[in-house]
Order: structure tokens, then C-alpha cells, then sequence
């Protein structure tokens, strides 16, 4: 799938090391710290980091607490003093932030995700008409927040492709797009509704871009939901970024590195994810 998105490059043959463990290396189980290891991922990480911490603490007993959220909302929190020691962001952009202020290390990326459309019922859409779909003045397309969520930022990238095939696209698409999640304002769903699935079953979009591991929980969730690919010409990637406080403990680094070991990676591939 074609990468238009614009990400920080990072050497294939680039080797991150922590603590002396490289991030490409067999990670050891390291003797648990005392105090949990903080770690601050993208809300589209939830289930994949959750599975992966339970496993972690039962390998290695040290406890992980989990911080979810929009990545650029989190890195605003990390910048004004909160205690992450890892950050696994949906972009690499804003690890990148946080490694050019001093303090952390320069990401690499661990995972990969692609976005997709969610549409409710009533949507008839196939890829080929994804794009006209998309520009009909009936149809309510619904974004993440551009700048906090960087599934809003793919949404935008998304748009700036379109123009290229339809010249005025980007402007309408602009100008339409409704930003319903991951703004710091934006409404939260109830307990156990998952953000999507809520965002549609409400009906306050007609179309969702989401990334298509979102897209695909939302539709288990509501089966109604159509989950609709893009067309070659409007494909986005989404690289993971994943950064380590430079003076983080062996704990925090070595969670860091078993991020990039094959059973994490087996569990993130499960869930829809793509191979780093």
C-alpha cells in the first residue's frame, strides 16, 4: 500500500538501542522494577497494547499502567510534565517533537495501519465510487481532529490525493469534513461503546475515514456498518512512531523493546495492523 503520508524516514538498516538491547534483537525478560512502567499509546492501540501489557506482566511481572488518547493530545500532556516512559504514537511526527526538545529518543516505527471508510447502512459506496460518494452534498463525512489526532492528519492527506484525481476536491472535502473525535473537546462515548461504533450508531456522520483497524472494531460492534477499502489512488499509510524517555528505567526500555519482538508483533498483526 502506497505511503503518502508524510512520515520521518528511518533507515531500514537503523538500530535503536536501549539499555543495551537492540530493538530488532531477542528482547530478555528483565527482573521487575518496583514501580510500573508508564506508557502513553494511541487510542487506536487500545486493544492490541492491552493484550500485549497482560502478556508482558505475565512474563516478566512488572506492571504496565496504559495511558490512551489522540497522539498529539498526549504528546501536549508529556510536554507539560506527565510521567510517560513510553510513547507509541500513530505517527512519527510527534515522538519526533519530542525527541528534537531533548529528552527522548529518536522513534522508530513499529507497527503500520492504513485508512478506511465506515459507512452506515444506508451508503451504497464501493471503492471506485468512494471518492464521488464523498463529494455529495447529502453525504456527512466524518474526520478525526487534524493536529491532535493524527487520523485527522491522514484524513487531510487523504484529501490532498483526491485533488490530484478531481482538481477541487481538496477545497470541498475541506470545507465539508466534520472533526467529531479526537479534538480535546470532542464528546466521549459511553463506557464500553467503542468511539466509531458510537460516532455512527448516533448517526452524526454518514461516512467515517478511520483507520481500518478502527473501522473494522466499529463494524463488529455494529454490524450494520459497511467497512469500504480505499481506491489505489486515495491510499494513506499510517506509520507508528514508538520513543523512550532517555532516562527511562531498564523496565520502561525493555517494554519498549518487546514492542518489536514476534509475539507483540503476532498480536498487533491479528488485530489488522501492519508489519513495521
Amino acid at each position: 500500500m502506497a505511503r503518502r503520508f508524510q512520515v520521518v524516514a528511518v533507515a531500514a538498516a537503523t538500530v535503536w538501542t536501549l539499555a543495551g538491547c537492540s530493538l530488532v534483537g531477542p528482547a530478555k525478560a528483565p527482573l521487575a522494577d518496583g514501580a510500573p512502567v508508564q506508557v502513553y499509546a494511541a487510542g487506536s492501540l487500545r486493544e492490541a497494547f492491552t493484550e500485549i501489557a497482560r502478556d508482558h506482566e505475565a512474563r516478566t511481572g512488572q506492571k504496565v499502567v496504559l495511558t490512551f488518547g489522540a497522539s498529539g493530545l498526549l504528546r501536549e500532556r508529556i510536554e507539560k510534565g506527565e510521567a510517560a516512559q513510553v510513547f507509541a504514537s500513530a505517527d512519527t511526527d510527534h515522538p519526533q517533537r519530542l525527541a528534537a526538545r531533548g529528552g527522548w529518543q529518536a522513534p522508530v516505527v513499529f507497527t503500520r495501519n492504513a485508512l478506511c471508510a465506515l459507512a452506515s447502512e444506508q451508503i451504497s459506496a464501493t471503492p471506485g465510487t468512494l471518492l464521488a460518494t464523498l463529494l455529495r452534498s447529502d453525504v456527512r463525512v466524518g474526520t478525526s481532529t487534524p493536529q491532535a489526532d493524527p487520523s485527522g492528519d491522514y484524513a487531510w492527506a487523504l484529501f490532498r490525493q483526491a485533488d490530484k484525481v478531481l482538481p477541487g476536491a481538496y477545497a470541498q472535502l475541506d470545507t465539508k469534513a466534520l472533526k467529531l473525535t479526537g479534538g480535546a473537546d470532542s464528546p466521549k462515548p459511553p463506557a464500553g461503546r467503542g468511539t466509531y461504533a458510537w460516532v455512527m450508531d448516533q448517526r452524526q456522520a454518514d461516512v467515517f475515514l478511520t483507520y481500518c483497524t478502527n473501522a473494522v472494531a466499529a463494524q463488529a460492534e455494529v454490524p450494520r456498518l459497511r467497512v469500504v477499502q480505499l481506491p489505489p489512488a486515495l491510499q494513506v499509510g499510517a506509520a507508528y512512531g514508538l520513543t523512550v524517555r532517555a532516562d527511562a528505567p531498564t523496565a520502561a526500555q525493555a517494554f519498549a523493546v518487546s514492542l518489536r519482538q514476534p509475539e507483540a508483533q503476532a498480536v498487533l498483526q491479528r488485530l489488522g495492523f501492519g508489519q513495521p
